[in-house]
């Protein structure tokens, strides 16, 4: 494409100017330019791409024909472009990577949200496609579940206990830990444990707690979401435990995880109706602090900075540079922040709302006031 596009251009600019000179002399290469750049621009750029926008699938049949001859034609000449480009490439200190996509992400993103705009990619494809995208820039950290949300089983717990709180839990892997909650040393699994049960005949006091956990499978926390998917298929496991730059313990990711970033929120009958984002009937949104940056954005369709801090209570401490206390409330990107709960140094709840809608409930308000207080003298 790029090498016709190039060839039929510049051939029908010499033409054109070759016959403009030779009616007008010196003068034909202004007129040339000036009529060459209309017709490129109006009949081989503007014209072309809108149609094929408005109308792709008649577009596309009717030039397909085409397109196939003039690959045939050209391929040759494609073959020994490629050959040039790539032996000048390797004199030039740099990188080259065979298997690039052309397309760069950005331009992958720039044709999802034109399709959104134009009604062919509807919302939730569209948020499915850039999570895909984002696999690649995101770190674990941006998306595990943290430490201090992590439900475990202390070593030194009677078997017993362990199985109440397996069948408590509503989750089917917890880490195990000794000693201390940072020092994890195995990951249990319910389905190992009811089947060991059973071998006992149902009596907890027989169970070995150590021999059915299975190898905790430790992660650095810079390993990015799409590496750290590949790894998950390659082991067959669906969970593993995230460490920082000291081998401490972060929080942990499951594929689950993973795959939410892509689809968005998965429930099973399993899980607790936990409802972290709350809008309410007046234009704001009440959101548990905890809750991730990217989450609401994609809930509620907003564009809040998610590179300065994970979690929405991570992002006003960010901003506000203290940790505020109920009753305070900030204002930052277009987004009015209220505090709304505190436990210790941690924000546990916010009321958020964008300034328009906040500036547009102001105007109505005090439309009303003023109404009110007209009628209050009228009927004086």
């Amino acid at each position: 494409v790029l090498l016709g596009n190039n060839l039929v251009n510049i051939l029908a600019s010499a033409l054109t100017t070759s016959l403009l000179i030779s009616l007008f002399g010196e003068a034909g290469v202004f007129y040339a330019t000036i009529i060459m750049t209309l017709l490129v621009v109006i009949f081989c750029e503007v014209l072309p791409k809108t149609y094929a926008i408005v109308a792709p699938d008649h577009f596309s049949l009717a030039i397909a024909p085409l397109m196939r001859l003039l690959i045939a034609t050209l391929y040759p000449f494609t073959i020994i472009i490629d050959y040039i480009v790539r032996k000048i490439l390797s004199l030039i200190p740099i990188r080259s990577n065979n298997e690039a996509n052309i397309l760069a992400a950005y331009e992958l993103r720039g044709t999802i949200e034109l399709s959104t705009r134009e009604g062919t990619v509807d919302k939730g494809e569209a948020q499915q496609l850039g999570g895909v995208l984002d696999l690649k820039e995101l770190k674990l950290d941006d998306i595990m579940v943290h430490r201090t949300k992590m439900e475990t089983i202390n070593a030194v717990d009677t078997p017993r206990k362990v199985v109440e709180d397996v069948l408590r839990s509503q989750y089917t892997r917890m880490p195990i830990w000794e000693g201390q909650p940072d020092n994890i040393t195995g990951m249990l699994h319910s389905k190992d444990l009811l089947t060991e049960l059973g071998r006992c005949n149902w009596e907890t006091d027989r169970l070995d707690i150590s021999k059915i956990a299975s190898k905790p499978w430790f992660v650095p926390d810079t390993t990015s979401v799409s590496d750290q998917l590949s790894a998950f298929q390659d082991s067959k496991s669906q969970m593993a435990l995230v460490v920082d730059e000291y081998g401490e313990v972060q929080g942990l990711i499951t594929l689950e995880d993973i795959l939410e970033e892509i689809v968005g929120q998965i429930t099973d009958e399993h899980d607790v109706g936990d409802i972290s984002i709350r809008p309410q009937a007046d234009g704001t949104v009440n959101v548990d602090g905890g809750v991730a940056v990217r989450d609401v954005n994609r809930e509620m369709d907003w564009d809040l900075p998610d590179d300065q801090a994970v979690t929405i209570a991570g992002l006003v401490i960010h901003e506000a540079q203290l940790i505020p206390e109920p009753g305070q409330a900030f204002t930052f990107y277009g987004y009015r922040f209220e505090i709304l709960r505190k436990s210790r140094n941690r924000i546990t709840a916010l009321r958020v709302q964008p300034v328009e809608s906040l500036k547009f409930s102001e105007t109505c308000n005090g439309y009303i006031n003023h109404e009110d207080k007209n009628d209050s003298q009228v009927s004086t």
